[in-house]
């Protein structure tokens, strides 16, 4: 620690920042006497005349007229993007007649599933497999 301020004696830690003494005690007023008078902060005290209802108002109106823009634009947006509510399934005539199509559920549905998934939802469900016309095996299926 003794050499660390010897080194700085011998260096000189003078890095050229440095005020005259006394130089803050009165800065304060100094700064105040020279800037420029502006008499319009002597009028900001008097008594100013009572606002209008629309005055008073006026800020929650433009506020409720922001969030109205803002639900128009979303609702805008949604019909173009074509997300409006969804029909219900069972109320969709082309899903209807989609999942009753034997062919369309084999392809597409069933093709998800295992033959093995679907024997046991279908025993689960009280279901007798062998009383359905399926493509595979019943039998090998219910041995495994």
């Amino acid at each position: 620690m003794k050499e660390e301020k010897d080194i700085l004696k011998t260096i000189g830690r003078r890095d050229g920042m440095t005020v005259p003494d006394g130089y803050f005690a009165d800065f304060a007023r100094r700064m105040a006497a020279e800037l420029p008078e502006r008499p319009e902060l002597a009028a900001m005290g008097a008594a100013q005349a009572p606002r209008s209802v629309w005055e008073r108002v006026r800020p929650y109106v433009y506020m409720a007229a922001m969030f109205a823009g803002v639900w128009c634009m979303l609702k805008m947006f949604t019909s173009v993007a074509g997300m409006q509510q969804l029909t219900p399934m069972e109320l969709n005539p082309v899903m209807a007649e989609a999942f009753g199509n034997e062919d369309f559920m084999n392809t597409y549905v069933y093709d998800e599933f295992s033959d093995r998934d679907i024997m046991d939802q279908m025993l689960e469900d009280g279901l007798d497999p062998a009383s359905l016309d399926f493509d595979f095996d019943v039998e090998n299926t219910q041995q495994q």
